[in-house]
């Protein structure tokens, strides 16, 4: 069994402060309140005491001179301590608090004539105004610390929301929306001095345009150098069709078929990355279409369709991701390459030595490959574009007996999508 847990609630920073503060009011409290009340139980007491010994002066007084004592006096009276029966015998005197007859009493002894002349005297209004301190210190306390705690719960609260809001908007800004800012009115205002908060906030603010520069300045370069190597590549693939054949002329050519598909990947980077791709979306057999996609990338790649559905999606770029996910389970994994179709989840399996940790941790990157084998890292990203693009989630992952699984996961179809039976099932195409 494991240890106990608090719940979650308890990390939060409005939660410990609060408990901080309601730790040092108690504590604040229980100390004044203390002070308080040991102060005024002694002058109380000393009051009492003060009193009692001189009504038993008076009393011993006419004691001595044979007169008649007062109702409050007696010697060896009842009810008398027995501890301060024993003192007054010694030939000393003292003072005592007991209750008598159901009634707090002050007692003050003294010798006479070796036995204890005492005198009582009611000590229910000293008791009284005691009892009454210690309940209005407990009733002071009270407020006073759900007052600290109403006002230290206010000022946290506006911390802890900037502190969130500040959270939330980090989130955003590392999910891709560079355009997000906190905006705190602290960082805003040079007439306000910055708290911490504030300061926090606008070190954030700062490097998401700082970030939103640089990616946009990267997206421009990007486009731009694919633009401007197209016209000259153009030139270059026409005179190349010119060239004899031979060897010269083949190599030649492949370049070039190489280069213009850089470009034309570049391109299609550049227009995932500024958002400017439209969806045309349509209801689909997603079996038919995956087996298309994946003929028309490579004749070899098995495809299995365990349970099919129909989809609303983007043929076109559906079509893509799947060519570049078997593309480059042909190109840098090793056969048999199967395609398996499980409702909206299609999955594309090889059997090489699986993908490299930083793509299953981060995902793909441009112009990065750990293969020995031909690649610039474009594929990959481009899949991964326009499943965004479609709403699909790509996750990537080592197959657990060898190999890499690259899985697409399609929006749910509504009502259960159902495909029509294989043998006569067809594309519906775009609904208008």
């Amino acid at each position: 069994m494991g240890g106990f847990r608090l719940p979650g609630w308890t990390a939060t920073l409005t939660w410990k402060a609060a408990a901080f503060i309601t730790v040092m009011c108690c504590a604040l409290a229980a100390m004044l309140g203390a002070l308080v009340h040991a102060s005024v139980t002694r002058q109380t007491v000393d009051t009492a005491r003060e009193k009692a010994l001189e009504k038993l002066e008076d009393v011993t007084e006419a004691y001595e001179a044979g007169d008649p004592l007062p109702s409050y006096a007696g010697v060896d009276p009842a009810g008398l301590p027995p501890s301060l029966r024993r003192l007054a015998v010694r030939g000393e005197r003292g003072t005592v608090v007991t209750d008598h007859a159901g009634r707090p009493t002050m007692w003050a002894a003294g010798p006479a004539d070796g036995r204890a002349l005492a005198v009582r005297q009611d000590y229910s209004l000293s008791a009284g105004t005691i009892s009454g301190l210690d309940r209005a210190i407990v009733g002071s306390s009270v407020l006073a610390i759900g007052a600290t705690l109403v006002l230290g719960a206010v000022a946290v609260t506006r911390v802890t929301r900037r502190l969130h809001l500040t959270a939330q908007v980090a989130r955003r800004i590392s999910a891709g929306d560079l355009d997000a800012r906190v905006n705190d009115p602290r960082t805003r205002d040079r007439s306000r001095r910055e708290d911490e908060v504030a300061t926090v906030s606008g070190a954030l603010d700062t490097m998401a345009s700082s970030l939103q520069g640089k990616l946009l300045s990267e997206q421009r370069f990007t486009a731009d150098v694919a633009h401007e190597l197209r016209t000259p590549l153009t030139g270059l693939s026409a005179a190349a069709e010119l060239l004899p054949e031979g060897r010269p002329a083949e190599l030649v050519r492949d370049r070039v078929r190489a280069m213009r598909a850089l470009t034309e990947d570049l391109l299609e980077i550049s227009r995932l990355d500024t958002g400017s791709e439209e969806l045309d979306a349509g209801f689909h057999p997603l079996g038919p279409l995956v087996e298309r996609a994946v003929r028309a990338a490579d004749g070899e790649a098995r495809v299995r369709v365990v349970r099919d559905v129909r989809v609303e999606t983007d043929r076109r770029r559906l079509e893509r991701v799947l060519g570049n996910l078997v593309a480059n389970a042909r190109s840098h994994g090793r056969p048999p390459v199967v395609v398996t179709v499980d409702g909206p989840v299609v999955t594309v399996r090889d059997h090489g030595p699986g993908f490299p940790a930083y793509l299953r941790e981060h995902g793909p990157q441009r112009f990065r490959t750990e293969s020995g084998s031909k690649g610039h890292g474009l594929g990959l990203t481009i899949a991964a574009g326009q499943s965004a693009v479609i709403g699909a989630e790509l996750s990537f992952a080592d197959a657990p007996g060898g190999g890499a699984i690259a899985r697409l996961t399609l929006p749910a179809p509504p009502g259960g999508g159902a495909a029509p039976d294989a043998a006569g099932r067809e594309d519906a195409g775009p609904r208008g």
